[in-house]
């Protein structure tokens, strides 16, 4: 099994080359988003109980959202492994999901992080905008926020996987297909 955190800032490109790798791989995109609106959706006892907290105005605690992976990880069947798409947010949920796995006799094997600099990821936000029409896309007040709520939440974590020696910085900038040929030099690495 192999396990891939994917991470970068808002617009890199990290859904995208997430899923794509997903599929070559035979790997599960794992979206911690997508799971918790599909627990709720499906009435699931996680979903009760992620559904009341979230009534009550609070966010899902880091266990709750542990428990959901490690659910969907035991559930998955002719997988080879799991790309986390934008998780662990906090390094406290890193070491969480890497004790969950270790317990699963699973690891965290890379910590793949694109790296585009602003001017690119502003002008990505505003194309996805006209496609999207999503109005916080189209914003570059709220792009730049964005930018930096992710910078200043994730650089803890990325630093956490330069100690435990599973990051690596990708060049996030050049065509699609440039960009899934770098994620993948380094995933054949592992497998």
């Amino acid at each position: 099994m192999v396990n891939i955190l994917m991470f970068g800032p808002p617009g890199s490109g990290k859904g995208t080359q997430s899923v794509t790798l997903a599929e070559k791989y035979n790997c599960l995109h794992l979206s911690t988003g997508d799971m918790l609106r599909a627990e709720l959706a499906a009435g699931t006892e996680l979903g009760k109980r992620m559904e009341k907290i979230m009534a009550a105005g609070e966010l899902v605690p880091d266990e709750v959202v542990i428990a959901m992976i490690a659910n969907k990880i035991d559930s998955t069947t002719g997988k080879k492994g799991f790309i986390f798409d934008g998780f662990p947010r906090t390094v406290e949920q890193a070491v969480a999901l890497q004790k969950m796995l270790n317990e699963r006799g699973m690891k965290i094997d890379q910590m793949l992080v694109l790296e585009v600099n602003d001017e690119e990821l502003m002008d990505r936000m505003k194309k996805r905008a006209l496609v999207s029409g999503r109005a916080d896309d189209a914003d570059p007040a709220v792009i730049n926020n964005r930018i930096e709520v992710y910078r200043s939440k994730t650089a803890p974590v990325i630093e956490f996987g330069r100690k435990e020696g599973f990051y690596y910085s990708v060049d996030g900038v050049g065509t699609i297909d440039e960009i899934f040929s770098r994620l993948c030099a380094h995933i054949d690495r592992i497998i």
